[in-house]
This record gives structure tokens, C-alpha cells and sequence, in this order.
């Protein structure tokens, strides 16, 4: 018994919460917690373009523009910069070129950092080789200039960076192509090549807070661009910092240790289990907007109104490679916010009878918030265009490929593979985007028809008609007497894909139509589409900024990918289609816009060149603590404008994480009863032996 005494002693020493997995000295502290999932790859602004590497990126760079944190439609607004640049329109020699004058605001500073040490530019390697982190050499800042600016540009085209949007800006940036040209003969193996000593006819400085960029024709998506990482400032201190011998083999270099003026700095770098971004002490009073979209005052996002921020002291985010042990840490209170993942959507959410998403009493029991949007992406069932079967622009393959937009039921594929997460698309353009129209204008009339006001698919008889005037009837060719048997190109990714397979093996049998899957994998699948040997596919777009011509580019015939390497899958050619994309797009949002975009959805919907898609809906969880929370599907620059309640979520983590005594009491008890009956014994048998022999 005095064991048990002592262990229960033991117990009671403990702290109250056993399985915090952070230390105690973060208790009550000003810091947000969330997670990542895939190992981030470039870090340097001139290479970065996925979204897990956004969500560092995007708070430690500052392009000259972002987009309005609450408002929807996206709004840009100056970031960096004084104004939004508007463009001044110029002709020389018959040749129109749009000329941006972008003046920075005064006062701006970058974090911390050793290469504004002139002693750091010339390391030796002995002291290079002995740094733990480049953090421990010595640090300064400096103030942000348009030189800054303008090396970042000019870092577009070197040769050493492939920068995923140079070929697009060399269309464009006066200069940038034979700029690349010079750069790769300058370019000398093991030695830095310093930007600044080689000049970009289209990049100019006008004084020391102000550049130009000039771009042939008229491209007003270009703002857009202004709003990402690709044009933040790079110092060229930080450049050749990282570039002396030795750094690399340490991975500090761009890709690894970002320099920015943003609100916060990365100032702990381990991707394969935690990330750490840590406020700027050089930043400068940003204000918390003062107004934002409808209800969102009644949400509370406006409540820290005209407050600087950022409100967080640092963000620290762990690495999760599973969707279960996150679910489960999201719940106990150690994340302050998560998506939800298939296998806790119904624990999560309760779907009404009208198909609107709701909190499951659990949720609400624990103050979670729900937030939803449908996303600026589009996945689609493409049809290659160049196919003999279903590709072609004559009455037959139309007739095929409408028929089979009928037939494949979107809506019950939501349903069935996520949880009901997203929208059947009627076009290319996503909603909340300019040209999606809204309610009975919205509908595709070959697929859908508008009942008791919603959309509702087209009967199956009417897919079946339009096969049989195909030529097609009963799935069989008329002519040959064949059946009609099509093939779906895609990647391999599991067991689970056979539930996909058979449901769409389903939706072709409702026509007579055989269905043959041909998986592969994601670089074979990659190179089908480059050279046009599909013929059905399933891919999908995520905008790069809110302008339908984002979408709209995917159907344009000059950007085949077969053809021309383009972002064109379908290889879909419309000459019609084509000369109002032309016209549509830099064309200013109004009303004339408009009118293009519905005549260029109406000749989609009868071409067919995709067979229906969705966009999907993103659901995100947000405890109660975590304030001014709203899903920003274009920009994740959001963590300036979080806060967190720290004593709030203490106290919710003591209350859902409240250790169980009794087994361990049980298992004592239990391993007591057992020794009990030893001791006795062993005590018996010595008394026994102790006992003197009768003579």
C-alpha cells in the first residue's frame, strides 16, 4: 500500500494538462499554433509558386500591392507601394506599350539580417562551416529602396533560377528576354553575379523610392501580379550573402532563409517538423482595416478596426503528415485552426436538408466557428480536342460530348467523394470571380435546366437522344455496329481509386457507353497531355489572381498545350471562342466585358470541350479564441491580421484535456492483488526457515 501512496503523490505532482506537446514556458503566450502538411521547396520569391510555400512566403515578402484582407469581389490595394500604378499608354513606331510608374512609401525597413553587415559578405569558410544558423552572425537593416525592386525583376531571368513566370513576363517586360540572354553569357560557375551591373531596358529607376516598368501592349493583369511575391524586393546584400562558398552546402540560401520587410521573419527553418515565424521587429504601423464585406461586422472582423498589426508575437507551425493525429490535436486545443478532412466531415459538420453546411453540435459545444467559400479553382473532365472520337469540331462529336455532359452526374460525385465540398461548374469561370453570373443565368442550358429555383440535370433520356443523333444509339456505332468504348487517362494514387473508377464506369454505363480507365503516373500523365495522346482526362486550375481571363486562357487555341506547350489541356479551337478572348481580355470590368464573356460561355456550353466539372467549397475551422479569422483564397498574407486569446485557450486546453487517474490507479491496484500473494508466501516460506529444528 505505501506504493500506491507514492505513486499517487507522483500523480499529483504532474501537471495538470499531460499530453501538451509544446513547452511550458509557451503557456499564455501571444502565439498562434497551426500545421503544414508538404515540405516546402523555394522560399525565394523568384521561385516560389506553390501554396504550401505561400504560407511562409506571404509574411515575410511585401510586392508592391495585396488584396483587402475582408472585402469581396478581391480588391487590390497599395501594399508597399504609395498608390495603385495606373497605366500610361504610349505608341512608338506603331508599337503601343503601357508604362507603370510604382513610387514606395518612405520609411519601410527590412528585418534584421547579417548580409547588411558589410564584414558578412566576405566569410571565411572556417566561419561559415562552424554557423549553426546565419542568425548568428551579427545583423543590421536598412531601408527599402526602388533598387530593391528592381533587382528582383532582373532576378527573373537569371539563368540559375528557372523562375516559373519568366516565359509569361518575357512577353511582356520591355527587355526581359535578351536581358536573360546577356545575364547566362555574364553567368560564371562559382562566382556571384551581381544584377545590379547589368541593365534592363524595361526596369528603370526614376529616383530612390520610385521604378518603372514598361510592357509592350496593354496587359491590366499586370496589377495582379504586382500583388505577389514574384515582385517583392530583394536586397542584393541578401543575394550575395548567400551566395559565398559554403552557404549552400549549410542550405542558407534564399530558398531557405527568406529576407523580406513583412510583419514577420522565418526565424526557425526545420521542414520536416516545424516552421517558426516571428515578428519583424522592424516593421512598420500597418492599420487593421475599417470596413469589409456584408456581415462581417456582425462576425466581429471589424472589431480591431484601425489597430496596427500584426496582433501575434510568433507563429509556430508543425508538421503533419496525417490527416488523424491533426483532427485529433485540433480538437484538444494544441491548433487553432484546421480544414476538415473526409474522414472527420461527419463529426465536424451536419449537412440541412437544403444542402447548407452547418456545425455538429460537438463543434459548437467546443465555440469552433465554420467558415465556407468556393474557391477560385476549377476541375474539370477535359476532352481532348485532337481525339478522332470525341474531339473535332463537326455535329457528331459535339452531339458526343453533350451527351456525356449529361450523363455524368457532377452533383452525385460531390456527394459521394467530398462530403457535398463544392459547386457543379456551368463554365470556366469560378464564382465570386468577374463574369460568373449568378442564379438562372448562371446554368449550362445543354446540361442543366432551372426548376423551383435551382439547377437540376437534364433527365438521361436527353443525353441518350443527342447519342443516338451522334450516331451512337444504344452506345454502338451506327455504321459499324461496334460499341462505343472511351478512355480516361489518369494517375495512380491508391487503393482508393477504384471507388472512383467504378462510379465512373457507372456514369458512362447510363449511356450504353464502355468506360476504360488508363492510369498511370503523374510525369507519364504529364507528357500525354504535352503531346495531345489523350482522350479524356481529368485536371484542375486554381486562379492566380480574380480575372476571368485566368479561366478563360485555359480554352484559348494559341495556348494548346499539344501545339503550343500553353495551359490549354483540351487543345480546344474556336475561332469565334478565340477573337472574343481577344477582345475580352484587357479589356476593363463593365458591362461590355460582361457581354464577351456570356457570348464566349455560351459557345463552351455548345463545343463542349470539357465535360462538366465543379469548383470546390474549402471548409475551414476556427477555435473560438482565434479572432479576425476569414478565408482568403487568393492571398495567405492573412497572419498579420490574426490575434489570439491566450488565457482563453489555456483554459479551454485544461478543460478538453483533463488527465484520467483511474486506470492508472486500476493497473496499481491490479498489479498490487498480485504481489500481495508472492510476499505472503515469501514471508511464510522464511518464517519457515527461520523456524529451529526438533530433534
Amino acid at each position: 500500500m505505501p506504493v500506491l501512496l507514492l505513486m499517487l503523490v507522483l500523480l499529483s505532482g504532474c501537471g495538470e494538462v499531460w499530453n501538451d506537446p509544446y513547452p511550458v514556458a509557451e503557456r499564455g503566450r501571444n502565439i498562434l499554433y497551426s500545421v503544414f502538411t508538404e515540405r516546402p521547396k523555394h522560399l525565394d520569391p523568384a521561385q516560389s509558386y506553390a501554396s504550401d510555400e505561400a504560407i511562409f512566403t506571404r509574411q515575410v515578402y511585401e510586392p508592391p500591392l495585396q488584396y483587402h484582407y475582408l472585402k469581396r469581389p478581391y480588391e487590390l490595394i497599395p501594399l508597399t507601394a504609395e498608390e495603385i500604378p495606373q497605366a500610361r499608354i504610349v505608341e512608338k513606331g506603331g508599337v503601343v506599350y503601357s508604362v507603370y510608374d510604382i513610387r514606395i512609401k518612405a520609411g519601410i525597413k527590412f528585418q534584421p539580417h547579417p548580409g547588411f553587415v558589410a564584414e558578412n559578405l566576405n566569410l571565411n569558410s572556417s566561419t561559415i562551416k562552424n554557423l549553426k544558423s546565419p542568425y548568428d552572425l551579427p545583423q543590421r537593416s536598412r531601408e527599402l529602396t526602388a533598387d530593391d525592386y528592381i533587382y528582383q525583376i532582373k532576378r527573373l531571368a537569371h539563368p540559375q533560377l528557372h523562375s516559373p513566370i519568366f516565359g509569361l513576363m518575357a512577353e511582356y517586360i520591355v527587355g526581359l528576354k535578351p536581358y536573360a540572354e546577356k545575364l547566362k553569357a555574364a553567368d560564371k560557375p562559382g562566382q556571384w553575379l551581381d544584377l545590379r551591373a547589368h541593365d534592363i531596358e524595361g526596369v528603370t529607376r526614376l529616383d530612390a523610392q520610385t521604378y518603372r516598368i514598361t510592357l509592350k501592349g496593354r496587359y491590366p493583369q499586370f496589377l495582379y501580379w504586382l500583388a505577389m511575391p514574384f515582385f517583392a524586393p530583394m536586397p542584393w546584400e541578401a543575394d550575395k550573402f548567400f551566395s559565398q562558398s559554403g552557404m549552400a552546402e549549410k542550405n542558407f540560401t534564399l530558398d531557405w532563409w527568406p529576407v523580406g520587410t513583412g510583419p514577420f521573419m522565418l526565424s526557425e527553418n526545420d521542414p520536416n517538423a516545424r516552421m517558426v515565424l516571428a515578428r519583424n521587429p522592424n516593421f512598420r504601423v500597418e492599420i487593421y482595416p475599417s470596413e469589409g464585406a456584408p456581415g462581417d461586422a456582425e462576425r466581429g472582423l471589424l472589431a480591431d478596426a484601425g489597430k496596427a498589426m500584426p496582433f501575434l508575437d510568433k507563429a509556430i507551425y508543425t508538421r503533419e503528415k496525417e490527416a488523424i493525429p491533426l483532427w485529433n490535436k485540433f480538437l484538444q486545443g494544441y491548433y487553432d485552426l484546421s480544414g476538415i478532412g473526409s474522414d472527420s466531415f461527419d463529426q465536424a459538420v451536419r449537412m440541412s436538408l437544403e444542402g447548407e453546411a452547418g456545425l455538429s453540435p460537438e463543434m459548437e459545444a467546443r465555440g469552433i466557428r465554420l467558415d465556407t467559400t468556393v474557391g477560385p479553382t476549377v476541375f474539370y473532365l477535359g476532352v481532348n480536342m485532337l481525339d478522332p472520337v470525341v474531339g473535332g469540331t463537326s455535329e457528331r462529336a459535339r452531339k458526343l460530348r453533350q451527351a456525356l455532359a449529361i450523363a455524368v452526374d457532377w452533383e452525385e460525385y460531390l456527394s459521394i467523394f467530398a462530403n457535398g465540398r463544392g459547386v457543379p461548374s456551368h463554365g470556366p469561370v469560378a464564382p465570386g470571380i468577374f463574369g460568373f453570373r449568378e442564379g438562372k443565368e448562371s446554368i449550362n442550358p445543354v446540361t442543366h435546366e432551372w426548376h423551383d429555383g435551382k439547377a437540376q440535370r437534364r433527365p438521361i433520356e436527353a443525353a441518350k437522344k443527342l447519342l443516338a443523333e451522334a450516331g451512337y444509339p444504344d452506345g454502338r456505332d451506327a455504321k459499324t455496329g461496334l460499341p462505343l468504348v472511351l478512355y480516361l487517362d489518369s494517375t495512380s494514387r491508391g487503393p482508393g481509386d477504384k471507388a472512383t473508377m467504378d462510379w465512373w464506369r457507372k456514369q458512362f454505363a447510363r449511356i450504353a457507353v464502355q468506360f476504360e480507365p488508363r492510369q498511370t503516373d503523374w510525369n507519364r500523365f504529364q507528357e500525354k497531355l504535352r503531346k495531345g495522346s489523350t482522350q479524356l482526362f481529368m485536371v484542375g486550375w486554381s486562379a492566380d489572381y480574380p480575372d476571368p481571363e485566368n479561366f478563360m486562357f485555359l480554352l484559348h487555341g494559341p495556348q494548346s498545350r499539344a501545339k503550343h506547350q500553353g495551359e490549354n489541356a483540351s487543345n480546344y479551337a474556336n475561332a469565334e471562342f478565340d477573337a472574343l478572348f481577344e477582345r475580352m481580355r484587357n479589356m476593363p470590368n463593365g458591362p461590355e466585358r460582361q457581354q464577351l464573356i456570356d457570348k464566349m460561355n455560351d459557345i463552351f456550353r455548345r463545343d463542349a470541350p470539357w465535360i462538366g466539372g465543379f469548383h470546390p467549397k474549402n471548409f475551414a475551422l476556427f477555435h473560438s479564441w482565434l479572432g479576425n479569422a476569414k478565408v482568403n483564397e487568393i492571398s495567405d498574407n492573412k497572419l498579420k491580421y490574426l490575434r489570439v486569446g491566450p488565457a482563453k485557450r489555456e483554459a479551454s486546453r485544461r478543460e478538453w484535456n483533463q488527465p484520467v487517474y483511474w486506470p492508472l490507479i486500476f493497473i496499481l491496484f491490479l498489479l498490487i492483488i498480485s504481489i500481495v500473494p508472492a510476499v505472503m508466501t515469501y514471508k511464510k516460506r522464511e518464517r519457515m526457515a527461520a523456524r529451529p529444528a526438533v530433534s
